[in-house]
């Protein structure tokens, strides 16, 4: 069995040599601090203020907002050559997105690096309703609980309240330990394809202060440079299709006083009279409002024209008899309402993508934006990673376009229901329409369809595991040090498939355990053969390490296949179960045998098989197999009634084959381009 790319890394480098750069710079001399990985020529990385003028990379993103950042933060991880561009001198300061939903907390989770967020946040778990009328005083005429469990099943039940600027330094300081920096003061003009299928794309960019054009060479692009993206602008037939609204709103962030009684929670202002407001609490005691700009009371003034002092003194007249001082004001703001998703994702050639703001735009009151582009990102990074290695087919890149432009038409539909209850006053029609999309809302709840990554079968139970979806929070105890652990968080993302076994009895299935694991390195399977295309190709071009991986311990999560992680879950009493029992694959990957025994630890006090799967759904004969895609989203699930058997085994590897080969391939590679 060859050991896995993380393990030599593990193995061959000091805790010094942790923070990695590319293994060879120019003339071939190792750097201090590299790791020559089986004397494996890889290529220079250039860094981002000191590149050559044609630089070349794997993957440009263009912008470093929290999406771009996102993208080539994953990338970075799995050992891609990305680099990332921004016209901006440096990273947002003040303003901007701010409030981080479940659903990206526990991204930022698997990730391993919330926990600065967590702390400095300010988490909200309740939204308030406050209405006047011409005959009613200003009143408090709701409060409710902004996820409410019975709703919807969350581990983070709140919304995290933080600056859009603490988001982007986590990333760029994950970046810049793994060798990458963001070039500062470039904006990207146009690009164009050279001669030749796969051959580079050139990008034409104005850099620094001077404006001077600068050239670079890139495989793929990305484009996450905003609403008015200049990448969408040269993607031909990609334009940005909706309407926006008559509706001004100014935003505020500062420190306030205030005799108002629910500034810590988040609260829906409404005025029949003077319009609307919206308080979110923010870090660092800033409170941040929404304030609608009535078009009859605005008169003629344009949205340049409303200054600071208009739009303070109309939520002062909003929030009467309450009264409302800034002691300071960090940043201020104008927007229309507007709500438009572009026509295409991607260009032609399928080589030049859109996320974020670039590919969807609708209005901040929701705190959708940034959540939504993260996950643009976030589906986009390991497609890319495989298609670039060379292990997955470029057909995989088109499922990125087919499930994001999904999510940004459901964000829209349930934006434009919003906005318009928003401004309506209405707090019985906004609280039911929230309610009515609070899964959707916190992330959770953003589904894809079928396709050849989402594969429904006749056997699912009638549990929360369900293709195109994400798993629902469950607690299981870990074997090897007992520590009892959230199974959906436990696995690091590194960009692999998890494959879960469920087996009430591991020692009655251990025929059928036995078979279907021996695919991770059977040559006559598809799985075995496409892991050892991926081993080649991470030996070639390894991922990335940085100091804190150390502790995160990789190695642990891939010891068979940088590509699949074997994972069991198993009802037996511990005292009934011993790991060199187990099938060869299984023993090799202790770190993912969890045994299911804390119900009581659980959201809703279910053992994982019965939420996973469905109450009663696993008898002590059956086996069910649940693929995780590298972004946390079911891929496929199913149960085999007679799990004792290596028949039945066989079967479930020739399922499992099945499904990679839709979008694996099993060439071995050499190194991407």
């Amino acid at each position: 069995m060859a050991p896995h790319i993380w393990g030599l890394i593990k193995r061959s480098t000091p805790p010094r040599f942790l923070k990695m750069s590319p293994s060879r710079i120019p003339n071939g001399e190792l750097r201090e601090g590299s790791v020559d990985i089986l004397q494996a020529d890889i290529p220079y990385v250039p860094g981002s203020s000191h590149g050559p003028t044609h630089s070349k990379s794997e993957v440009l993103v263009v912008g470093a907002g929290p999406a771009g950042l996102m993208l080539a933060d994953n990338l970075a991880r799995f050992g891609i050559k990305v680099e990332i561009i921004d016209d901006r001198p440096e990273r947002t300061l003040t303003g901007r997105a701010d409030g981080l939903q479940p659903k990206s907390i526990e991204t930022l989770r698997q990730m391993r690096i919330a926990e600065p967020l967590l702390r400095k946040g300010v988490k909200v778990f309740d939204i308030c309703f406050w209405r006047s009328s011409l005959t009613e005083k200003m009143h408090r005429a709701g409060r409710e609980v902004h996820y409410p469990q019975e709703t919807v099943d969350l581990l983070d039940p709140y919304i995290l309240l933080v600056h859009q600027g603490m988001i982007e330094q986590l990333f760029i300081n994950d970046l810049r330990e793994r060798g990458v920096d963001v070039q500062r003061n470039t904006a990207f003009m146009d690009f164009e394809y050279l001669s030749g299928k796969t051959s580079p794309i050139q990008v034409t960019c104005k850099a620094d202060v001077q404006q001077q054009k600068r050239t670079m060479n890139t495989h793929y692009i990305v484009g996450c440079d905003g609403a008015h993206s200049q990448v969408r602008k040269s993607m031909p037939g990609a334009q940005p299709l909706g309407a926006s609204s008559d509706a001004i709103w100014g935003v505020l962030d500062g420190q306030i006083e205030t005799d108002f009684p629910d500034l810590w929670s988040k609260a829906v202002i409404y005025s029949e009279e003077a319009g609307s407001v919206l308080i979110i609490p923010r870090e660092r005691n800033l409170t941040r409002l929404y304030i609608e700009l009535k078009s009859e009371s605005r008169g003629s003034a344009s949205k340049d024209e409303l200054t600071r002092e208009v739009v303070m003194q109309r939520a002062q007249e909003i929030m009467h008899p309450f009264f409302l001082r800034w002691k300071s004001v960090e940043w201020y703001g104008r927007y229309q309402v507007g709500q438009r998703v572009a026509t295409k994702f991607v260009d032609d050639r399928g080589r030049v993508f859109i996320a974020g703001d670039a590919s969807h735009t609708h209005s901040p009151k929701a705190a959708q934006g940034m959540n939504t582009s993260l996950h643009d990102a976030w589906n986009l990074a390991w497609k890319l990673n495989l298609v670039i290695r060379k292990i997955a087919k470029p057909e995989l890149l088109h499922s990125y376009e087919e499930e994001r432009r999904k999510i940004a038409q459901d964000l829209i539909s349930f934006d434009y229901e919003h906005a318009n209850a928003f401004a309506a006053g209405d707090s019985t029609a906004l609280a039911q329409n929230f309610m009515k999309n609070v899964r959707f809302i916190s992330g959770i709840g953003a589904e894809y369809g079928q396709n050849d990554l989402n594969i429904a079968t006749d056997a699912m139970g009638c549990g929360d595991l369900r293709p195109g979806c994400l798993p629902s929070p469950a607690k299981v105890t870990r074997f090897i040090d007992a520590n009892p652990v959230d199974i959906q968080l436990d696995i690091p993302t590194l960009g692999q498939f998890r494959i879960y076994f469920f087996a009430n009895d591991a020692l009655r299935s251990r025929p059928f355990l036995e078979k279907a694991c021996s695919a991770a390195n059977s040559s006559a399977s598809f799985m075995g053969r496409v892991s050892a295309a991926a081993n080649a190709s991470y030996t070639l071009q390894p991922p990335v390490a940085a100091p804190h991986d150390e502790f995160v311990c990789p190695e642990r999560y891939t010891p068979i296949s940088c590509l699949f992680t074997f994972a069991l879950v198993t009802r037996m009493a511990k005292s009934r179960l011993e790991i060199a029992d187990l099938p060869q694959v299984l023993r090799d990957s202790p770190w993912t045998i969890y045994l299911d025994n804390v119900a009581n630890m659980d959201t809703r006090s279910l053992s994982c098989t019965d939420k996973w799967l469905g109450a009663n759904t696993l008898d002590a004969d059956q086996v069910a197999i649940a693929v995780v895609r590298p972004d946390g989203y079911v891929g496929t699930i199913k149960v085999w009634d007679d799990g004792t058997t290596r028949e039945k085994g066989a079967e479930a590897m020739r399922f499992l084959d099945d499904y990679f080969e839709r979008f694996l391939t099993c060439d071995l590679p050499g190194q991407a381009y």
